[in-house]
């Protein structure tokens, strides 16, 4: 039923800005929890950020700061605003959302994907 998809990915240098963009299809994203998750080659699925059903948002130590998480009033699409871009956040970036209105950092705590999009950051 409940489909994701991500789009804003791509080649910046570093200490440039991308804007990712997660919207459901079928349903808003109201009274869900919604988390932005990255994966390198090589590394372990990691948590970026997430917003709860009530827009409380929690983020990666090493992006607060420079990312920020938010829902829009429509509640249509959820975005990642990613400023100040390290070679280190080089990954396929993956949305997901849960039947909760509590945040999880776990992969297994989510009940929807998307299907990820490149972000790539040169030094």
């Amino acid at each position: 039923q409940v489909q994701l998809l991500e789009s804003g990915g791509g080649l910046v240098q570093a200490g440039g800005s991308l804007r990712l963009s997660c919207a459901p299809s079928g349903r808003t994203f109201s009274n869900v929890a919604v988390a932005w998750f990255r994966q390198a080659p090589g590394q372990e699925r990691e948590f970026v950020a997430a917003i709860s059903g009530s827009d409380t948002t929690y983020y990666l130590d090493s992006v607060k700061g420079r990312f920020t998480i938010s829902r829009d009033n429509a509640k249509i699409t959820v975005n990642l605003q990613m400023n100040s871009l390290k070679p280190e956040d080089t990954a396929v970036y993956y949305c997901a959302a849960r039947n909760s209105n509590y945040v999880t950092r776990f992969v297994r705590e989510y009940d929807y994907w998307g299907q990820g999009t490149q972000v790539t950051v040169s030094s």
